[in-house]
């Protein structure tokens, strides 16, 4: 099923309004010729011969004007009042000027008489109708010939305006109202509705035949006799075209009236193949209906037109009601079976009974057929005030389609209340519907979003199978619920088949002959035996479910009404879906992290097994250290390494990088640190060169530490060390020292490089450096985040403020001097820490 623009079916409808306006025109006209008597009479019957364009006498009743005025039997009236005879409707044009009393003067050719000459005679009133009972019944009968045929073929074009069946459906039913003559030759109509009249019959008369034959050459399927002569229907449609540019005459009948014949077998012969060709029983039996259809009321009429065109026989009144009647069949009959081809949405009008159509439908019709007749009352006003003219026309169609928008309000409130009163069913079914479409949306997992569709669904609908699939990983949609082939648990959304009906994203019934069909995508579903497929689209028009519903236990096709309430569901449970893949993202990302935050808790406690667990004693060292990490795990590092009773080593170093990369690099730092520092007390460069090699070859070119190691001798308090490009400890002398103001200040010293850092360069060297420390002096270690911890204003805490904080607590015990040191970087820095404050105070004591 194709999809049709928006303003292609605009151009559509307005094209279907046309056509319907015109056919509905001139069926009124048809029913009005029908009816139509002259208020006047000679007394004298006539037939028109159109090869010598005459009205010949074929027979004068007795005491009339024609017969007092000396007209005869075989006389042949040549002129009327001078002017000649154009076609059949000129003498009703005549006697429709014309009142009785008036006379009129009718120029004769008469057999054996060589000179035409005239004669004069007097009107008088036409005399009642002499028809009554069952004459009266085959006239009402003929003269609403049109009826049928209109309202079926304007149903069906209206329901399916943008269907190519529906359209040749009307065209071809237009062609069945073409064909009927006008029995008074449109004598009562003005100029302008008598040329309108004769265009339109020329053009479906032609046509009915080709119309005729191209419809079954291709519906519901095409004939064997198309598949064999694929060109057979163009040829039919220009012979058409042909006939219908052919006025009537004589010629017309002898050589065209057979072609026209032929094709109208060939429709025949068509239709027979279908139905013997048809691929499943179901098939052959709605193929079948429309065959008995053509049959029983297409040929009788047949016969009759063949029997008048070529024989010449006109059929009598007795026998032309009793050929309408059946004629009707076949639009009736046609109906039901355009029913079953989803031509026409209202198979319940065959299922529920005819109070579905006369109740539910009927309401609406009734409405339209008021404002029509109230169209034609006024119509009729107009002519009988003699205002018959197209601006009196155009005001009478305004008025009618006034009444019919009017009433749309009150047919729109009144279809509620016809549902539940009668049709409860269809009632509940969109109740049902409506409150899944509300709790979709409240759906927290695919599990539970397929068992409200799967319930609300078969509920509502009742389907002979369903099948639920939902969006899985992979860009695959999965089976949730419904039996399911194997092959079919799960769809990718690449699919041709997914493609289609994304593409088409909304409810679309399927053919069984598209299924069948090895050309259509969708030939791949039929496994699952869908009916109708409704697509869940996302927000983004992706494709995350799809509803593949089979045919209703009721054998009822999904209608307009059940596609909007699918496409309702369809909307909300996309929706749905999005907010449950949202959600699972979610809760996958906060598992992620919970997971994350787990393992980096426990590699924090790892990192911090990796730091001093306890401090070696010393008589002549008080010392402390601790590490406050910006992250879970950081790059900074400290250690207190016994060489050997009374020997213990200072160790702070910082490693380029921060978070788990940088505690990586420093548990590197750190095992090469501990695996070898037995060399410090042999050889100190001789250590931290092979410590540089290792840290050189296990990391990546860009990794690096600074690093402070330092040796104190417990009993001569001489501290040997190496900085390698790390900044420098402060040393804070317990002596007090003048500055150039003379005030006494203690003095700082710097324990500056004597090497680059680490891990940069295999190529490395580095010296020792020593100093003495005395009773009172303060030594401290840091990193860079303490000095370079920025406020809020960006101005870092400074090596200044670090040596003002150690001077104002510098009789603190080392561990409280400690967490002062801290405490001040983070009060300064506020809430936010940049990096990793580490720290390690000494105190020489005596």
């Amino acid at each position: 099923m194709r999809t049709v623009p928006p303003f292609a079916k605009a151009l559509l409808t307005l094209a279907g309004v046309l056509f319907a306006a015109a056919t509905v025109l001139y069926s009124a006209l048809w029913m009005y010729d029908a009816r139509w008597r002259p208020k006047v009479e000679l007394g004298f019957d006539e037939q028109f011969v159109g090869s010598g364009h005459y009205e010949l006498v074929t027979h004068v009743r007795t005491d009339s004007p024609a017969e007092r005025a000396g007209l005869r039997h075989d006389d042949r009236i040549v002129r009327i009042d001078g002017r000649p005879l154009r076609d059949g409707d000129s003498l009703g044009d005549e006697w429709a000027r014309h009142k009785p009393g008036d006379s009129v003067r009718l120029t004769i050719q008469r057999p054996g008489v060589a000179v035409p000459f005239d004669l004069r005679g007097t009107f008088r009133a036409t005399g009642p109708e002499s028809t009554e009972g069952v004459g009266r019944l085959g006239l009402d009968i003929t003269g609403t010939y049109p009826i049928a045929f209109l309202a079926v073929g304007l149903a069906v074009l209206f329901l399916r305006i943008d269907d190519k069946n529906a359209w040749l459906l009307a065209l071809l039913f237009a062609g069945f109202i073409g064909i009927a003559p006008f029995s008074n030759n449109s004598a009562g109509l003005s100029p302008y509705l008598r040329t309108f009249v004769i265009v339109y019959r020329a053009i479906f008369d032609g046509m009915f035949a080709a119309l005729f034959y191209f419809f079954f050459a291709i519906f519901p399927a095409r004939s064997p006799l198309d598949r064999r002569l694929p060109w057979l229907k163009w040829a039919a449609l220009a012979i058409g075209v042909c006939a219908a540019l052919v006025p009537f005459s004589e010629a017309r009948r002898t050589f065209v009236a057979p072609l026209l014949y032929g094709l109208v077998v060939l429709g025949f012969v068509s239709l027979i193949g279908n139905a013997i060709t048809a691929g499943t029983p179901d098939a052959r039996r709605k193929i079948r209906v429309i065959l008995w259809g053509a049959v029983v009321g297409v040929v009788p009429a047949v016969l009759m037109l063949a029997t008048n065109d070529f024989l010449r026989i006109q059929a009598p009144l007795w026998l032309l009601a009793p050929v309408i009647v059946l004629l009707w069949l076949f639009p009736l009959s046609f109906a039901y079976a355009v029913v079953k081809h989803r031509v026409l949405e209202i198979p319940v009008l065959l299922k529920r009974s005819a109070r579905y159509l006369l109740v539910q439908r009927g309401f609406l019709f009734l409405h339209l057929a008021i404002s029509a007749a109230a169209a034609v009352l006024f119509a009729w006003a107009l002519v009988r005030t003699r205002l018959l003219t197209p601006a009196g026309l155009t005001g009478g169609v305004a008025f009618g389609s006034v009444l019919a928008l009017g009433g749309l309000r009150i047919h729109k409130t009144a279809s509620e209340r016809i549902d539940r009163a009668f049709f409860r069913n269809a009632y509940d079914a969109r109740l049902i519907m409506e409150d899944l479409a509300h709790k979709t949306r409240t759906a927290t997992n695919r599990a539970e979003l397929a068992a409200l569709l799967d319930e609300h669904l078969v509920e509502a609908l009742r389907p002979n199978s369903l099948a639920i699939y939902l969006e899985a990983s992979d860009a695959r949609l999965s089976a949730e619920r419904g039996r399911v082939p194997p092959e079919l648990q799960t769809i990718s959304v690449a699919d041709p088949a997914l493609v289609a009906v994304a593409r088409y994203g909304r409810p679309r019934d399927v053919s069984q002959e598209e299924l069948r069909s090895g050309f259509s995508p969708l030939s791949a579903l039929s496994p699952l035996q869908p009916e109708c497929l409704v697509p869940m689209l996302g927000r983004d028009s992706r494709l995350v479910g799809l509803l593949v519903l089979g045919t209703r236990l009721s054998e009822e096709p999904y209608s307009r009404e059940d596609h909007q309430l699918l496409a309702s569901v369809a909307s909300q449970a996309g929706l749905a879906l999005e907010s449950i893949r949202l959600g699972e993202q979610i809760a996958e990302r906060i598992e992620v992290e919970r997971r994350a935050a787990q393992e980096m808790q426990f590699a924090r406690e790892v990192q911090a097994r990796l730091f001093p667990q306890k401090t070696p004693a010393l008589r002549t060292l008080d010392y402390a250290g601790g590490c406050v990490q910006a992250r879970q795990v950081g790059g900074d590092y400290y250690d207190f390494l016994e060489l050997r009773p009374g020997r213990v080593a200072l160790v702070l170093a910082d490693v380029a990088g921060k978070g788990v990369s940088g505690a990586l690099l420093m548990a590197n730092l750190q095992a090469n640190l501990r695996s070898q520092y037995a060399l410090a007390l042999e050889d100190l460069p001789r250590l931290l060169g092979s410590v540089n090699h290792l840290f050189y070859e296990n990391t990546a070119d860009n990794s690096y530490a600074t690093l402070f190691f330092a040796d104190y001798d417990n009993s001569t308090r001489r501290l040997r060390y190496i900085n390698c490009g790390h900044l420098p400890p402060l040393l804070l002398r317990a002596a007090p020292a003048c500055d150039g103001a003379g005030a006494h200040l203690r003095a700082v010293e710097h324990l500056g490089p004597t090497s680059t850092v680490l891990g940069l360069f295999d190529d490395w060297q580095c010296v020792s450096a020593e100093v003495q420390l005395a009773p009172g002096d303060i030594l401290m270690l840091y990193t860079d985040g303490v000095t370079e911890a920025p406020n809020a204003e960006g101005e870092e805490f400074g090596e200044s403020r670090l040596i003002e904080t150690l001077r104002c607590h510098r009789g603190l015990p080392v561990a409280s001097l400690l967490a002062t040191v801290e405490r001040a970087v983070q009060q300064f820095s506020g809430a936010e820490q940049a990096d990793d404050i580490t720290v390690v105070v000494a105190r020489c004591t005596g």
